[in-house]
């Protein structure tokens, strides 16, 4: 459904060092840098960083979350040990099972050296 995501920072460096780190751990590669963004490209869509063009600061939306897919919950583990050693906030509860609704994911969530709310996700079998 999306084409890419992107979301807003105001250190494209130290954004570039947490993603690279972060989502090293999902398989992706280091992010292409072009300008003011980051990019990082898979077979399945895009997802940027970028400095905001109006030179306003970045924000991060209340009530987003961006989500990264995991091949297991022990890629979800690694995605959350190596986004807290980059400096990422965990919130919520730990990593862990969450279910509802029919559906068993194994989940991570992190706040970002903006705020911006993340998240790794594994869909288990029911």
């Amino acid at each position: 459904m999306f084409s890419h995501v992107m979301i807003g920072t105001n250190d494209l460096d130290k954004a570039k060092t947490f993603y690279d780190k972060l989502l090293g751990t999902l398989e992706v590669r280091p992010a292409r840098v072009d300008g003011h963004r980051i990019f990082y490209i898979t077979k399945t869509g895009v997802f940027s960083v970028s400095k905001p063009i109006n030179g306003e600061p970045a924000t991060c939306a209340n009530g987003a979350t961006i989500g990264f897919a995991a091949n297991s919950p022990e890629q979800v583990d690694a995605w959350h040990a190596a986004g807290v050693a980059a400096g990422g906030k965990p919130i919520e509860d730990p990593p862990g099972i969450r279910e509802g609704s029919g559906v068993k994911l194994y989940l991570a969530y992190l706040r970002d050296l903006d705020g911006n709310k993340i998240c790794a996700m594994h869909r288990m079998p029911n």
